[in-house]
């Protein structure tokens, strides 16, 4: 069950929300969908659900047009949007029954049920949906979502307003929904994307800045740096850093400790340590600076 965007641009008015944006999702992936507030995640979410009709170019879920056959896509895919639709005057169980038979969901009690326990809200079920928490509102959200066994899940901001504790629950949760479905995922919070995704497209001013895996951004990607903190025995200065190659910018840290940039391509540990070795200088600390998706996503997505 794949996704296929071709080339969407939506306008509203004079502004472009989204402008020729293109990319695939393969059926089995965990992809990560990132970007700034206004970037045009939501917008583009919308439009896979036929919610909203894109201005230009087209969108297909395992080759269903998505403004074609908009009932056709909703029967395969679940759905949970930034600000979260309930009908806040039924009860849990009686709203996933509703949503169930809408999706004529067969066995629809023992599915209820199931979902229920899965997204951990069983001890809530007997309230309105008004009377909840937004967090718990978010996992009734993400159970109607799930509610007919959809093979593709768009979620988007899916654990806002969960605490950490409830973060990691939904976050396990996606991860073993994630095993046999494909999933586009829209968060703010980077450690989830690096903990669920294996994909990441970043959008910024409508545009995809990069459609990579994480691995690949991470050294590929940005400004393209690598920092390491080395830290001597003894005091020097930047003279013994002069002419090592792939070092772009070397700052005191202390007394004794160095911050070095330098390319991503290279690890500068090896010059750094035979630098020393040249220099009679012991090393005491030489740590590589992990490059981390939230390095990536700021560098990629900065205004300046």
């Amino acid at each position: 069950m794949s996704i296929e965007v071709q080339n969407i641009s939506k306008l509203y008015g004079t502004q472009k929300a989204l402008d020729s944006v293109s990319f695939s999702v393969k059926s089995g992936e965990v992809v990560g969908f990132l970007g700034p507030n206004g970037a045009g995640k939501s917008t583009l979410m919308k439009t896979l659900m036929g919610v909203i009709n894109p201005s230009e170019g087209s969108a297909f879920i395992n080759g269903i047009d998505v403004t074609v056959n908009p009932y056709a896509i909703k029967a395969i895919t679940g759905y949970l949007p930034e600000h979260n639709p309930l009908y806040l005057e039924m009860y849990v169980k009686e709203f996933l029954m509703f949503i169930g038979k809408v999706h004529k969901v067969h066995n629809l009690t023992q599915r209820v049920q199931y979902l229920i326990d899965q997204v951990g809200i069983g001890v809530e079920c007997h309230k309105k949906i008004g009377m909840l928490s937004k967090g718990y509102r978010q996992r009734i959200g993400l159970a109607q979502a799930l509610i007919h066994d959809p093979e593709v899940l768009i979620l988007d901001e899916p654990t806002t307003g969960l605490d950490p504790n409830q973060i990691l629950e939904i976050r396990k949760l996606i991860i073993e929904v994630g095993k046999t479905k494909t999933i586009l995922l829209s968060s703010h919070i980077m450690q989830e994307v690096e903990a669920i995704c294996s994909k990441v497209i970043i959008l910024s001013k409508g545009k995809i800045v990069a459609n990579e895996n994480q691995d690949y951004l991470k050294t590929h990607t940005g400004k393209g740096v690598t920092t390491t903190f080395v830290e001597f025995l003894e005091e020097t200065n930047t003279s013994v850093f002069n002419g090592l190659p792939g070092i772009e910018l070397v700052e005191k840290v202390g007394k004794t400790g160095w911050l070095i940039t330098s390319a991503s391509t290279i690890d500068p540990r090896p010059t750094l340590f035979n630098m020393a070795v040249s220099n009679n200088l012991t090393i005491i600390t030489l740590q590589l600076h992990e490059k981390h998706l939230e390095d990536v996503f700021r560098e990629l997505t900065s205004e300046n």
